[in-house]
């Protein structure tokens, strides 16, 4: 026969203090004011990464020549100017720029 005794059973006590450390320190009474800013900034931090990491994939890599020149660089006329008239405004190539600025003029003695 079980001896009653005024203690809680072992099963008892443990719920109680499960409980009680919740009340405690787990789900407190603001969290319903908490939980939703939490979810916005979380928000407003990864959206920036998310949308800078879809950039750096889109973007063509430094060592690319799209990077440069695209199709329609690619694709102008220069020789449909009327005679005597203004030419066509046209890109300059990345050659001739280089020969400009980085190569240095034949110095003659």
């Amino acid at each position: 026969m079980v001896a009653k005794s005024p203690s809680p059973l072992p099963e008892r006590a443990i719920y109680g203090f499960v409980l009680f450390l919740g009340s405690q320190f787990g789900f407190c009474k603001y969290c319903h004011f908490t939980l939703p800013i939490l979810n916005v900034y979380l928000l407003k931090t990864t959206k920036p990464l998310l949308l800078f990491g879809v950039n750096m994939n889109n973007t063509a890599p430094l060592d690319s020549v799209d990077i440069i020149t695209d199709v329609y660089a690619q694709g102008q006329r220069t020789t449909d100017c009327r005679k005597g008239g203004i030419p066509r405004l046209k890109d300059v190539s990345i050659g001739e720029v280089n020969k400009m600025f980085y190569l240095s003029p034949k110095t003659s003695l």
